[in-house]
């Protein structure tokens, strides 16, 4: 076990329970791309991650924690706002938040008075709007202050064999991401240790850009895996492979609908649970200072993850679907009034963030956030599983055909894209999803929920062509689709955009 190992294995030291004399702090750390199937917290053996086992074992893992759309520019917008997409009209990522849509959970912050800081990606437009996060320290947001509208193409969108490219181009080494991520990391700690108030309470937003690929890894974090064979993906046989019309449309728009290699996917496996641990250790880092800074025992934890990876499920990877590995995000909360080595069943969403911020920091909720569809995460933890609650995802960007859309309800798990099949799935009996329940008569009851569940908070319909017609606007103001398609494709966003 390797020195950034073994230092991560004995991140947390006990520290001794003391009567707060200040309002707790908060920190959020937002990793980019993370499955909680990659990470010892939620079961897996195989990926190495100590930094978040220890702050799962010292806090509550919510184990049925979702994106609200499994893309980075809209995923990210419904966290700011605690709003779903189709209500803020962030639907790909094209259209980055820009403060106007609705009011962020940073301006509930600074209206309050209390300090806030984020460091490292937002993935909105720019620096230059009022978003709610006056500091903002190596920000990352859209290129362009457009983003890339080759996300609103969507059925008119040519094949992107680049994105093929961008899960088999690994590399042993440093790029841009980890370079990143590693600055990132220095300057939470350095705010920690230098600037955050000792004397009053603070929020800071601590945001990575791994495991999200290029596939470029750190010599070390890749010495890792090099002796160990990567678990087989979920139906990595084409003959296996979901063949659902939306699962296939995405397939062939990213390159994939020929299979990679054995060789191929145990390569790219072993290099993204190389970038799960490299920002592991990043994380590592920072809560390493809050330890060290005294501020361990009176600062909230929250880690959570913008969307999923697919990791080679049915031979797709990155995010886009509604597979689980795709929209199922970790989240953890630790501190402060979060009971320890806990697990919830609740199913969450990252629409909670927004009154968990309030809650955590003692703010008044605004008469503008009373239809907020989000709750505060320390109160959920508090109570319980509960089975009755149900989340939402939708997803409306590029490699669909059609706007695909979720609610999760108990174990029920129901999807509906637009023009095609309906499906169902039991995830307490089945949670790789294997077999669609929607045809089923023994679970017509939960399909019937599941399309009630979703007309109670959009009419997916409706929304599919609104958001299609939004698309083609932007398209036009452009100059068309061939002025789009004479841009280059980007696989992920440059930190020099």
């Amino acid at each position: 076990m390797g020195s950034t190992e073994t230092n991560n294995w004995t991140l947390w030291v006990r520290v001794r329970t003391v009567r707060c004399v200040v309002k707790p702090n908060l920190l959020i750390v937002m990793s980019d791309q993370h499955v909680p199937h990659a990470s010892g917290a939620y079961g897996d053996t195989v990926v190495r991650t100590p930094t978040l086992d220890s702050l799962a074992a010292r806090g509550t893992t919510f184990d049925a924690a979702y994106c609200n759309s499994p893309i980075c520019v809209p995923s990210r917008a419904a966290m700011a706002t605690g709003r779903y997409v189709h209500q803020t009209g962030n639907y790909d990522n094209a259209s980055p938040y820009t403060g106007t849509e609705a009011a962020s959970w940073g301006h509930r912050v600074e209206a309050a008075g209390i300090p806030l800081v984020t460091i490292g990606k937002l993935h909105y437009r720019g620096v230059a709007d009022d978003t709610g996060f006056s500091d903002q320290r190596l920000p990352l947001h859209v290129r362009g202050g457009t983003g890339d509208l080759f996300h609103c193409l969507r059925d008119a969108q040519p094949p992107a064999p680049q994105l093929r490219g961008a899960v088999v181009g690994t590399a042993r080494g440093e790029s841009d991401y980890t370079r990143q991520d590693r600055s990132v990391a220095e300057a939470a700690v350095a705010w920690l240790t230098d600037e955050a108030p000792r004397d009053r309470a603070w929020a800071a937003k601590v945001s990575l850009v791994t495991p999200h690929y290029p596939f470029t890894v750190p010599g070390e974090y890749l010495d890792l895996y090099a002796d160990i064979e990567p678990p087989e993906p979920l139906r990595s046989d084409p003959a296996d492979w979901d063949r659902h019309p939306a699962v296939d449309f995405y397939r062939r728009s990213c390159g994939l609908d020929l299979p990679l290699t054995a060789e191929e996917t145990r390569r790219s496996l072993r290099h993204y649970f190389g970038l799960v641990s490299f920002m592991d250790a990043q994380l590592g880092m920072v809560l390493r200072a809050l330890v060290a800074t005294g501020q361990a025992e009176n600062t909230i934890v929250l880690y959570v993850s913008d969307h999923g990876e697919l990791m080679g499920t049915d031979g797709t990877w990155f995010k886009g679907t509604m597979n689980e590995r795709s929209v199922r995000i970790p989240m953890i909360l630790a501190g402060p009034g979060v009971a320890e080595g806990e697990r919830c069943g609740t199913p969450v969403s990252l629409v909670d963030v927004f009154p968990t911020v309030l809650d955590a920091l003692g703010i008044a909720s605004a008469k503008a956030d009373a239809d907020l569809p989000g709750r505060s995460l320390l109160e959920l933890a508090r109570r319980g599983t509960d089975p009755r609650r149900t989340v939402f995802s939708e997803f409306h960007s590029a490699n669909s055909a059609s706007g695909g859309f979720m609610v999760r309800y108990g174990s029920w798990k129901y999807e509906y894209h637009v023009g095609f099949p309906e499906r169902l799935f039991d995830l307490a009996a089945d949670p790789d999803e294997l077999h669609d329940r929607a045809a089923d008569p023994a679970a017509a009851d939960a399909l019937e929920r599941g399309r009630k569940e979703l007309l109670a908070i959009c009419d997916p319909v409706a929304v599919d062509a609104e958001v299609r017609a939004d698309q083609r606007r932007r398209i036009a103001e452009y100059g068309g689709i061939e002025a789009v398609l004479a841009k280059p494709l980007m696989t992920h966003s440059p930190t020099g955009a």
